[in-house]
């Protein structure tokens, strides 16, 4: 086996519970640093789910609202992989939630889903979502499977979507 082969098995092998907990707290470290610097008020949750570690940063009032727009939080999730990866030398897939801002996605996620079901339903043969991240495409195809439709994701970078059609 290749080098690169065994990196790709590691970066797709699921992270013991240990190191999911450990990446949780890394990331809510360096959180918590940026807050400080940026003068906001938040609690910082860790949770361990699903092969993941996922840090909400909660309460803080209106100010936190300046961090919960869907392109910060992206930003600040792949600065706080970065930052975890720094420390472990190992990619996380660690998810970070401002203010309820992912649980809002995954509805607005769900809606669209149901739109373009009702669209397939109502005679076309397909529906094009539009771009979305591979956390966010994930989200759609699992919903879209349990309704018993397919999904498959096109494109490239900011670009990939995924496109709906009948299973």
């Amino acid at each position: 086996m290749s080098t690169d082969e065994a990196t790709a098995d590691r970066v797709h092998e699921d992270p013991a519970l240990e190191e999911l907990e450990a990446d949780g707290d890394l990331a809510a470290d360096y959180i918590e640093g940026l807050l400080d610097i940026a003068d906001l008020d938040g609690d910082i949750d860790i949770d361990v789910a699903n092969g993941r570690a996922y840090v909400s940063v909660n309460g803080g009032g209106t100010d936190l609202d300046k961090l919960a727009a869907p392109d910060t939080v992206q930003a600040l999730q792949d600065l706080t992989r970065l930052a975890v990866q720094a420390k472990t030398g190992r990619f996380s897939r660690l998810i970070i939630d401002v203010g309820g801002s992912r649980h809002a996605r995954a509805a607005e996620l769900k809606r669209m889903v149901d739109a373009a079901i009702a669209q397939i339903a109502a005679g076309r043969d397909r529906v094009e979502l539009e771009p979305m991240s591979s956390y966010e495409r994930k989200l759609v195809h699992d919903d879209v499977a349990e309704r018993g439709f397919f999904s498959e994701s096109r494109g490239e970078g900011k670009d990939r979507r995924l496109v709906i059609s009948r299973g």
